[in-house]
This record gives structure tokens, C-alpha cells and sequence, in this order.
């Protein structure tokens, strides 16, 4: 059989990682992803498991070879793991359509309850959203999180063998000073650590985006002055750029939507919860595949509905702070897209 051809984008950019949403819901209410009383999506315009599973294989036979779960929080969703177990048969396909890799971004709170199940599934990283260790911080921070339940989280997945990234939004005036406690707790618990530039995404106000945007050229010139930096060429499919630390020898990523922007290797597409996919986290532009999905038994459709919003992927995004005004700022709040 002759295998599928591969997913292009216009500008010769082979998709290749899918990130999936699986709910907007989230347990925690980060004050830079969305407001303390959110309207969420009625449980019936959700995918079922079961669709998520088709859309997701679907994107598997194309040539998807990295699958990210994302949130909202992804655990908060009921009978999450028969979605990870289901996800779990596209590993290990050597020689054929198949995932290098599952694994998921959360924010840690369930994780001592699913660190077992989700090692078992095949998930070898986990990415764990976390700005602060300070305990009163991280409360305000997340409105309703706990820092000791997502610690106790972070043990949990090392405990069942996962490796953990910890990604850290970078915001002025909150985390600041904890640049190099933040580096120095990662060196001694073994984790990969990467800062985010805070995003122009939801109605949060543009006034409270300038405040909290600390560019990473000016957290990456305070590194500069205390350590040594050496830049790395890997990349792991998805927007960050890589330093080696030589004093300690852990690896430190960047992702800078906004002073410098990694749309030239942009490899992924999002999926929501409820069946659209963004070609681009920083545009409006989505495809729905959800009726192709319902109206196609065979799948026929959705793989034709997939090339098309592929073939509609634009060159980049054009978030911008610099004229203090949030330029190319979009509606939607991050839960919904997935982080």
C-alpha cells in the first residue's frame, strides 16, 4: 500500500506535531491565560474521547510524528487515560506511519494521581507549567493553585520515570527575582527549564499585557552577566531555542513569540476541544473538521479537510509590543487553543 503523501505547508514546511486540546476547563485561573469567572464550553460541544481519537490517527497517518496533550488543564477531563492508552498504539511504529513521541503540557496539579498510568502509556516527558517557588506567588498567580500538590506532582512523574520540563513564564515585576533561584532548584532536581514571553491572547487587557511583558533578551542579558551560555543547535519540534549552561551543564530554552519570533521553522498545528484547527497560534484563521469528522465514516473527508487548512497555513504570526499597544492580539483565551 502505498503510504499517504506527507503534509507540506505552502512554504515547504513539513507538519509534523500536533498539539490537541482535550478541554478547555483548567483547575487552576493563571491571571496571563484567563479571567477568574470563565464561561467555559458546554460539555456537548466537546469531541468525545472517541473523536479525538479518530482526528488525532487521522493526523497520525498523514505523517504526524510528535503528539503534545494540552488544556486547559488535559487531566481535569474525565477518563482522560483511555484517550492516552488509545494514543498510545501509534508508538513504536518503526518503518512506518507512527508517533516518536506522546506527551503532554500541564500545569502538575493531577499528576501524582496519573504519573503511573501516564508512564506506562509511553509518555517519557511531560512539560509542567510553573512561574514561582514561593508558595504565596504561586497562589496569586493561579488564583486557585496549590505550589506543595504540583511539587508533589513533579515527584510523582520523575518517580515513575518521566523526564520533566519546566516552563516558565517570564513576567515583569512578579518573577524577576527568582531568575536564578528558578535555575538553581531546576540544576538540583534534574529538569530542563525554558522561559516564555507572556502572549497577547484573551480579553485580559492591553494594559495589563504591557505591564507583565518581560522581554527574554533582557532575562537572557542577566544570564549573560553571572554565567556562561552556549547556544545549541537541537530543537525538539516544537518553537524553543536551546543554551547550554556550562557551569551547571542543564540546557535552558527560549521561546520569544514576540522579540523574536520562530515562525520560520514552524512545524505544528493546534486542535481544540471541540474540532477546529489553527494553523497558527497568533492568527484567527481556523478550519473546522469536526463536520467533515461526523460526516465522513471512513474518514475520507477529514484527511481531505486536514491537507486543505494546511495548504491555508500562513508564513507567520505578528504579535507585537513594541509600540506600546498589543498589536496582532488575539481574542480567544490560550485554554482554548491549548498551551
Amino acid at each position: 500500500m502505498t503510504p499517504p503523501m506527507p503534509l507540506v505547508d505552502p512554504f515547504a514546511r513539513p507538519i509534523s506535531y500536533l498539539r490537541v486540546s482535550v478541554t478547555d476547563r483548567c483547575d487552576f485561573r493563571c491571571t496571563y491565560c484567563m479571567s477568574e469567572h470563565m464561561q467555559f464550553l458546554p460539555k456537548r460541544d466537546l469531541l468525545t474521547l472517541e473523536e479525538l481519537d479518530r482526528l488525532c490517527s487521522a493526523f497520525v497517518g498523514l505523517g504526524v510524528r510528535k503528539l503534545r496533550v494540552t488544556g486547559g488543564e488535559p487531566l481535569v477531563r474525565r477518563n482522560i487515560m483511555q484517550f492516552f492508552r488509545a494514543m498510545s498504539r501509534h508508538l513504536g511504529q518503526d518503518g512506518g506511519p507512527g508517533l516518536d513521541e506522546l506527551t503532554l503540557t500541564t500545569n502538575g496539579s493531577q499528576l501524582a494521581r496519573f504519573a503511573d498510568e501516564l508512564a506506562e502509556c509511553g509518555v517519557r516527558r511531560v512539560n509542567v507549567s510553573l512561574d514561582t517557588l514561593d508558595v504565596a506567588r504561586f497562589a496569586e498567580i493561579t488564583r486557585w493553585g496549590r505550589l506543595p500538590q504540583v511539587l508533589e506532582g513533579i515527584a510523582a512523574a520523575r518517580a515513575a520515570g518521566m523526564r520533566v520540563k519546566i516552563n516558565t513564564v517570564a513576567l515583569k515585576g512578579f518573577n524577576e527575582d527568582e531568575l536564578f533561584p528558578l535555575l538553581d532548584w531546576c540544576a538540583r532536581e534534574g529538569h530542563d527549564l525554558t522561559f516564555i514571553e507572556v502572549m497577547p491572547m484573551g480579553e485580559m487587557g492591553e494594559e495589563q499585557r504591557l505591564d507583565q511583558y518581560w522581554p527574554l533578551t533582557e532575562l537572557r542579558r542577566r544570564l549573560d552577566e553571572r554565567l556562561t551560555l552556549t547556544p545549541l543547535t537541537e530543537r525538539t519540534g516544537g518553537p524553543a531555542r536551546y543554551v547550554r549552561i556550562e557551569e551547571t551543564g542543564q540546557k535552558i530554552g527560549f521561546i520569544t513569540p514576540l522579540s523574536h519570533n520562530f515562525c520560520e521553522s514552524c512545524n505544528r498545528v493546534r486542535l481544540t476541544c471541540t474540532g477546529e484547527l489553527f494553523m497558527c497560534l497568533g492568527q484567527e484563521d481556523r478550519a473546522d473538521l469536526r463536520a467533515p469528522l461526523r460526516d465522513s465514516p471512513d474518514d475520507a473527508l477529514v484527511r481531505q479537510a486536514i491537507r486543505d487548512a494546511i495548504a491555508r497555513k500562513p508564513k507567520g504570526h505578528d504579535f507585537d509590543y513594541s509600540r506600546r499597544q498589543v498589536s496582532g492580539q488575539v481574542s480567544r483565551h490560550m485554554s482554548h487553543t491549548g498551551g
